[in-house]
């Protein structure tokens, strides 16, 4: 085990960060009005009065926003855990199926899987994991049949205070970035650097939205409104749900 130097983490963070708000563009980019219309429930916006296309296509838009952006810093914060935990314990990306992370540590193997937050997924993809952990541990012993092998959740926000999940561990926020680095604090640590160049990103970021929102709501309008400018519910339930 190596002491974490903090400038490699503030050099890794700032050389890096870009490339979460470019994935955030190129989502956007390649979000389509027909697509998101599908996804969501048209009987909703009726029932809440919305009677405009611009509130519509926002709140559709706004929805894709917050899933991919979860998702985007999710695989982005996966790959600064394995950096760090790399510098420390020699950690790598591990090939084996839904684990993330392996490294060794008091002659103990620990496989992770790295999610964002600690309500991550359901019960069926809870199970999923679990199944993974116990694959992978099968795997792993294969080769050394006396290997201790650890599984754990990491989850890079959030807590949970019940951390034993019988087959395996669940450590969120703080427990999780302490035991793949060694340092109680980093988890606060990393809070600063995370807004290099922020604002700067963000408003081309802001930009690109605004220009989706304007054509969105153009293409809502010719197509689902009618002459005087009332939203026609029944062809957008029809779109939505019909039977092909």
């Amino acid at each position: 085990m190596k002491k974490l130097d903090p400038e490699d983490v503030l050099n890794y963070v700032e050389e890096n960060i870009g490339t979460f708000h470019q994935k955030r563009i190129q989502s956007l980019d390649k979000l389509k009005l027909s697509k998101v219309l599908r996804r969501k429930n048209p009987y909703l916006f009726k029932a809440k009065y919305v009677l405009t296309s611009e509130k519509i296509v926002r709140g559709l838009t706004d929805a894709h926003i917050s899933s991919s952006e979860e998702t985007i810093f999710g695989d982005w914060l996966e790959g600064l855990a394995i950096f760090i935990n790399n510098k420390v314990y020699g950690g790598y990306k591990s090939g084996i199926t839904g684990i993330d992370l392996e490294f060794d540590s008091n002659n103990t193997r620990y496989i992770v899987a790295v999610k964002s937050g600690p309500n991550w997924g359901n019960n069926p993809q809870i199970k999923k994991m679990a199944a993974d952990f116990k694959t992978a541990k099968r795997t792993l012993r294969t080769s050394n049949s006396n290997l201790n092998v650890v599984a754990v959740n990491g989850c890079c926000y959030g807590r949970d205070n019940r951390p034993d999940k019988g087959d395996y561990f669940k450590y969120c926020g703080q427990r999780f970035w302490e035991f793949i680095s060694g340092e109680s604090d980093l988890y606060t640590e990393i809070v600063e650097p995370l807004g290099h160049k922020a604002k700067e990103k963000n408003d081309v970021f802001i930009e690109a939205y605004s220009q989706v929102l304007n054509k969105f709501t153009k293409e809502f309008a010719d197509t689902y409104c009618k002459e005087d400018g009332k939203i026609d519910w029944d062809k957008l339930v029809r779109y939505n749900s019909a039977k092909k």
